[in-house]
């Protein structure tokens, strides 16, 4: 019989001003590791207003962990010290991983309604901290998405749902990154490896999260689930969208400063110490 996951605990994002000035709302970070290892950072944006992101995310390093960018609405150009550019559109996904360094700039482009999308930030262990820099770039027709049961649909980015598999796989931690969406009086469940960091966010509606159904969570919340081997969640009067996403925790040391993480100080000072004198990138192309 499978064990249903149970509420560890919900966090309110909360709004945040980023890059050169891109207001966000933050659903977890720098304070809540290690909570929810292997992950480090869940930025929610999100504006009908231009000026809210327009000014975007300049030039900067990533070391030691991977960026994962989910636009659910408008378009970021992108561009890196390796020579890799491009946009990701509406439902495209780009999961980066820094690795060693890389030094990008995200922009998002001026966009008529509302531009919302996500980025999620996953950490590398110690053995993968200086691995090789690496781009997954998936449209979303590539993007599996399964109608699991009248009101229930499943877009699968990593992991298995019903025997369909996401398009990014071969990942560090084996993550898995769903965004589903629920009718009204619908149910989801799904089966989770023990063990693995489980969280939901929530982005449009509300729902049930517990087996319970005592508690009723709604949008710009996150979810943080106990361990258990399976999720369940419901929804009443209203719709809902949310992302699903697991892990499997890395358990060690964090040293984390800006857009670099580390497991020492040492490792630290030494990336920011390459960065300034120009030898932080180690790769001349793209792996």
């Amino acid at each position: 019989m499978s064990n249903i996951r149970k509420i560890k605990g919900v966090l309110q994002s909360k709004p945040t001003i980023e890059g050169a000035g891109v207001h966000l709302r933050r659903a977890f970070g720098f304070n809540e590791v290690p909570l929810l290892d292997p992950f480090l950072l869940l930025d929610h944006f999100g504006s009908t207003d231009p000026a809210d992101y327009l000014a975007g995310f300049p030039w900067h390093p990533h070391r030691g962990i991977e960026t994962v960018t989910y636009m659910i609405a408008g378009t970021v150009q992108h561009a890196d010290s390796l020579g890799n550019k491009g946009t990701i559109g509406s439902g495209d996904i780009q999961w980066m991983t820094a690795g060693s360094g890389i030094i990008h700039q995200e922009m998002p482009q001026r966009y008529d309604g509302l531009m919302m999308g996500f980025q999620l930030w996953t950490n590398l262990p110690a053995s993968h901290k200086m691995m090789a820099p690496r781009y997954r770039e998936v449209k979303q027709e590539q993007i599996p998405t399964v109608e699991l049961r009248e009101g229930a649909r499943v877009k699968i980015v990593s992991g298995e749902v019903n025997g369909v598999r996401g398009p990014v796989r071969d990942i560090v931690v084996e993550p898995e990154y769903f965004s589903v969406a629920l009718a009204p009086d619908a149910e989801f469940e799904h089966l989770v490896k023990r063990g693995h960091t489980t969280f939901a966010y929530v982005f449009e509606g509300s729902g049930y999260f517990d087996p319970g159904k005592a508690q009723r969570i709604g949008k710009e919340n996150l979810v943080v689930y106990e361990d258990g081997d399976l999720v369940r969640i419901t929804t009443a009067d209203q719709a809902i969208q949310f992302l699903l996403v697991s892990g499997k925790p890395i358990n060690e040391p964090v040293a984390w400063r800006g857009p670099i993480v580390m497991n020492t100080e040492e490792e630290l000072e030494r990336a920011f110490d390459e960065y300034r004198n120009g030898t932080f990138v180690k790769q001349s192309k793209p792996a």
